[in-house]
């Protein structure tokens, strides 16, 4: 078996199924809203974001392009670079009200993610996260999180082109929007509970001399 499956197998049996992606109301805007406020943010403060938003009743592509800007604002304040994650979330809601529906439809991954490439404030992970969260296509995320996993435990170059690195999940494992969404969860688990930024924990070194 490749480490890299093999490596999902350990962790998905240590932490169990993650149930991704975190959303209080199931509706696919809220996901895309959260795939955008968590730019360069924690997720904590995304959460306090979107809370404000279910509040004022602002969690629809209408909804938020019907919102003066300085209002949508102070509504997102709490997730940080609050004026320009207005401008995307206003560009995404414009972009999804003409396209969600050939967006559902469409099962060409790459050229849909092309599409959402070309939106105001969508780079790489924004656009796979809403690819694969929200739509349900088969794609892989790669965050910091990934990254680290993959130059301490799965020998590869954490510095690789976002698309290279990618390649390497994907190469991997089987097309299965499943899979891809529970292995970046469960990425997620493993680094804030022991793969840590400032160095590895107990489960490291017992995924190290099983994964490998």
């Amino acid at each position: 078996m490749n480490p890299i499956r093999k490596l999902f197998d350990i962790l998905f049996d240590y932490y169990g199924p993650q149930k991704w992606w975190p959303c209080q109301t199931g509706l696919r805007w809220e996901i895309i809203t959260g795939a955008i406020l968590t730019q360069n943010t924690a997720w904590t403060n995304v959460e306090k974001a979107i809370g404000n938003l279910l509040v004022a009743d602002v969690m629809s592509p209408e909804s938020v392009l019907a919102t003066p800007d300085e209002q949508l604002q102070e509504l997102i304040r709490p997730a940080g670079f609050f004026t320009q994650k207005c401008a995307y979330l206003k560009a995404m809601a414009a972009f999804m009200l003409e396209r969600e529906v050939a967006f559902e439809q469409s099962t060409d991954v790459w050229a849909l993610r092309r599409e959402m490439l070309a939106v105001k404030g969508v780079g790489r992970e924004t656009a796979d996260s809403i690819l694969l969260y929200a739509f349900n296509k088969p794609i892989f995320v790669i965050d910091a999180y990934t990254r680290r996993i993959a130059e301490r435990h799965l020998h590869l170059d954490g510095t690789l082109h976002y698309d290279t690195l990618q390649k390497f999940f994907m190469d991997a494992l089987l097309p299965d929007v499943a899979i891809f969404n529970e292995y970046h969860a469960l990425i997620v688990a493993f680094c804030k509970e022991s793969c840590h930024k400032s160095g590895c924990g107990e489960i490291c070194s017992k995924i190290s001399d099983i994964a490998i």
